[in-house]
């Protein structure tokens, strides 16, 4: 409870007891207060869609692709008729040119929850390079040196985008390797995002034994695929898995990370979700394979950054809790950081 940390006291009770002892209590105390929330079918159609405050103003003029170019086409909308603007990509950083390393946008998922907006987020492959940073407390593993548990300074001129990482160590049933060392061991059959010396990073479902070979820099695993091979898992509606703390059928904030057919990454969060939901979602927007992150309202979080040096960074939704510079001081999670290549 005393120890360095940048979250509120009362996330660090109820993590405290559930980590001491308590954790059948805290996990019956937030069925209760889930199913109390749980949203209801129906109700009046949204008008417009929520503001994306990290979408550029103006948008750069788009080159003409060449051969080997690729831009997501536009996510087709589940509820007709379709808000303006909705599953339409927007870029976020100013400093992007007219091949944007990082596109954004937002949609409805669910004709039963007409108010729920999903947000999702592509990473150009391409354009962009992702680094994993361990945080204060995750994953909770004996390191020589934790770096700097934040963005460091002398690289947020490239800074295009931060998101969250998965569960807990203790929860997410897999391992953990940084700086080519596996610190905690993999785990066949679990979900990996791995980056390999070469630069590519990739969603897949280990196979590779309990440590990492040389041509891994990192790897951070969480539980089984939700995706794979463009389908959801056939387990997400029974299988005990991807609900550590909560179960799979709980409607709740959710979070996953997955790649689509050319090597690019997509990112997708939306509250009051299932795991199953959250799988369509990543589905739809052209994941061939993908693993859940983070859960919970406090958790997730992709955040954009329109200019150099982080500078006016926004929410990739309007309702998620945490303030949009997270991550630029030291947070209790690992994490995710974008940079333009």
């Amino acid at each position: 409870m005393s120890q360095r940390s940048d979250s509120s006291l009362s996330i660090r009770t109820v993590e405290w007891m559930r980590d001491n002892g308590a954790r059948g209590l805290v996990t019956t105390v937030e069925d209760w207060y889930y199913s109390l929330t749980a949203p209801a079918k129906g109700g009046p159609a949204l008008r417009a869609l929520p503001a994306q405050t990290g979408v550029l103003a103006a948008r750069p003029p788009i080159a003409k692709l060449r051969v080997h170019d690729y831009r997501p086409p536009p996510i087709v909308p589940v509820i007709r008729p379709a808000l303006p603007g909705e599953g339409v990509w927007h870029a976020t950083f100013a400093g992007g040119g007219s091949q944007p390393p990082v596109l954004i946008t937002s949609y409805r998922p669910n004709p039963d929850y007409p108010r729920i907006v999903a947000g999702v987020a592509w990473i150009d492959h391409t354009r962009a390079s992702v680094q994993l940073y361990p945080g204060l407390q995750e994953p909770s593993v004996a390191m020589p040196s934790r770096g700097p548990m934040e963005v460091p300074q002398a690289l947020r001129g490239g800074l295009v985008a931060t998101f969250n990482s998965g569960f807990k160590l203790s929860d997410a049933r897999g391992g953990f390797a940084y700086g080519g060392h596996t610190y905690a061991p993999m785990i066949d059959g679990i979900s990996a995002i791995v980056r390999y010396t070469s630069g590519k990073v990739d969603v897949v479902d280990w196979t590779g034994g309990p440590d990492v070979g040389n041509d891994v820099t990192y790897a951070r695993q969480n539980l089984p695929l939700i995706v794979n091979h463009g389908r959801p898992n056939p387990n997400l509606s029974d299988g005990p898995e991807w609900g550590a703390t909560l179960g799979n059928a709980v409607f709740v904030w959710r979070s996953a990370v997955g790649v689509d057919a050319h090597g690019n990454l997509i990112y997708a969060a939306a509250p009051d979700q299932t795991v199953a939901s959250l799988a369509q979602i990543m589905v739809r927007a052209g994941a061939v394979r993908a693993m859940q992150l983070d859960i919970n309202s406090y958790w997730p979080s992709f955040i954009t950054y329109r200019f150099a040096g982080a500078s006016q960074p926004s929410n990739l939704l309007a309702d998620m809790v945490r303030s949009p510079f997270r991550y630029l001081t030291p947070d209790d999670r690992d994490f995710f950081a974008v940079y333009l290549r």
